[in-house]
């Protein structure tokens, strides 16, 4: 699988729409049905590009970066939180005339996913959601394990330990996300490490961390949108994942009514850059099930 998309090609092929005065960073490519991809903290819609090209190949795909990641604009004085988020990209769907979608979302995606599923449940959320698909993250706050340096940033003193991220330092807490196995190589962690340092992004994530504290804020609504959403649901889990692995994969199935759960041994918190054959198939599986 071709992973050659660098992060100025991909920034080349986007586009960028307003928020509240504040430029949004897109990518829409390909035919067919709307297929909603929705990154993780704290990089941006690039974590994808490894699937975009098998992806845009069958569904009409949108991705964008939300507010305060990758190339969309990041002010200081902000209030950032996953409602916001969920605000910011159905309204972008409303635009753009979308009715109906599916979603694939992962880390803090997932959360984002969530509180769309939420306002579907309760019948405010005007574009249809017709399926959804997770991968790592925390679904359930209680099954969830932050890495030190995230405790570090969602805590009182975030501000400060956040002057303090080194390159060094930033790919380290990468690194321990990976698969012993799948480690990932320089030009990865650069493009990483470029997505966080653009537009100043590197003093906003101990702001943009605190959706940890709102996993546990909205834990019943967000709980409830997967327990009672009528839609089919798959969770892809990397098990390697020391913050969302198998316990999240373990709390999902005890939680979750005919739970449909792909295990990827040996996989860490990134399974759609450590191994995405593997998640296209387990993906392209479910929709194919889901459409028969």
């Amino acid at each position: 699988m071709d992973t050659s998309a660098d992060l100025d090609s991909w920034q080349q092929g986007g586009k960028w729409f307003t928020y509240l005065n504040h430029s949004i960073f897109c990518r829409m490519e390909g035919k067919g049905e709307p297929l909603v991809l929705i990154h993780g903290f704290p990089t941006s819609s690039w974590d994808w590009h490894v699937l975009w090209p098998a992806l845009t190949e069958r569904y009409f795909v949108i991705a964008i970066d939300m507010i305060g990641f990758g190339f969309s604009d990041k002010p200081v004085d902000y209030d950032y939180n996953i409602i916001d988020q969920a605000d910011l990209l159905s309204g972008f769907l409303r635009e753009l005339g979308v009715k109906r979608c599916d979603l694939f979302s992962h880390d803090y995606g997932v959360n984002v996913a969530q509180e769309l599923l939420a306002r579907q449940l309760r019948g405010t959320h005007d574009c249809e959601i017709q399926s959804a698909c997770f991968l790592n993250g925390g679904l359930f706050p209680e099954a969830h394990q932050p890495i030190p340096v995230q405790r570090l940033l969602s805590s009182p003193i975030g501000g400060i330990v956040s002057r303090f991220i080194s390159r060094s330092t930033y790919e380290k807490a990468l690194c321990r996300l990976f698969g012993s196995s799948n480690q990932p190589d320089q030009e990865l962690l650069q493009s990483f490490w470029e997505l966080v340092e653009y537009n100043n992004g590197l003093g906003l994530v101990h702001r943009l961390i605190r959706y940890i504290d709102e996993r546990r804020c909205h834990r019943d609504r967000w709980v409830e949108a997967l327990l009672h959403s009528r839609i089919p649901m798959r969770f892809i889990n990397g098990t390697e994942d020391p913050a969302s692995g198998s316990a999240m994969a373990d709390r999902y199935e005890n939680m979750i009514a005919n739970s449909d759960v792909v295990r990827l041994e040996g996989v860490g918190h990134y399974p759609h850059l450590e191994s995405p054959q593997r998640v296209l198939d387990a993906y392209l599986e479910f929709r194919q099930a889901t459409s028969a």
